[in-house]
């Protein structure tokens, strides 16, 4: 989602400072860099590969300012590309509170016995033994305990109908954008949002320097004698 090159420079410096620093002289300070929040998109480059590359040669400080596109011509033959399979499911459910509140539930990693570890919000109105209904009801969310960490919880997923919570999940889940896309989720994030090799279902954040992949440049690479 990120189109701007603008808000990396300072890890370029950043590099810069650490390959003339000894690891016992480095700094917090060091990492510390201003990121407005303009150069931030909030929405992907049309075309997958079209978004901006920056690339630095560690050898001489060189900066490139080049496109996703062109990432081949930095590769040779024999190099090989590792790709996190990785598919994201729709794993935020959200509805409204008795009080009219609005409340989240975004499900992490699903537990044994149908239970989910989520994080929730508000955390402080969701304790053990609070249902909550999605999709006019059709799937209740019941909070059967704390978890590990502050804001998340063990849930349970029960249907209406006592069928599968997979297929409600799908069609009532929002897709988890990252904290720095600050609008709703869209049906076309669904599939934008989502890598063009995605396999393996479970994800709730996708592998996001994989976006910009497309299947010709993965075929381009493949041709050129890169493995994948």
């Amino acid at each position: 989602y990120l189109t701007r090159v603008d808000w990396l420079m300072p890890w370029c410096k950043i590099h810069s400072r650490l390959s003339e620093t000894k690891d016992e002289e480095l700094k917090t300070a060091d990492f510390h860099y201003e990121l407005p929040a303009e150069l931030i998109a909030q929405y992907p480059a049309e075309k997958r590969d079209a978004s901006r590359l920056i690339v630095l040669h560690r050898a001489t400080g060189l900066i490139e300012h080049r496109r996703f596109s062109d990432l081949p011509g930095y590769l040779s033959q024999g190099d090989i590309l590792v790709l996190n399979d990785t598919r994201v499911f729709p794993a935020r459910l959200t509805g409204k509170l008795s009080s009219g509140n609005d409340f989240e539930v975004l499900l992490l990693r699903a537990l044994e016995n149908g239970c989910w570890l989520a994080l929730v919000r508000p955390a402080r109105r969701l304790k053990p033994g609070r249902s909550l209904e999605v999709g006019n009801g059709n799937l209740k969310v019941t909070v059967k305990n704390f978890g590990g960490a502050p804001g998340e919880r063990i849930v349970s997923l029960e249907t209406q109908d006592g069928g599968e919570a997979a297929g409600l999940i799908e069609r009532y889940g929002h897709v988890p954008l990252p904290p720095y896309i600050n609008r709703p989720d869209t049906e076309s994030d669904r599939e934008r949002y989502q890598t063009v090799y995605a396999r393996a279902v479970g994800a709730v954040a996708a592998p996001t320097a994989g976006l910009h992949f497309t299947c010709q440049l993965l075929k381009d690479k493949q041709k050129a004698g890169i493995r994948l």
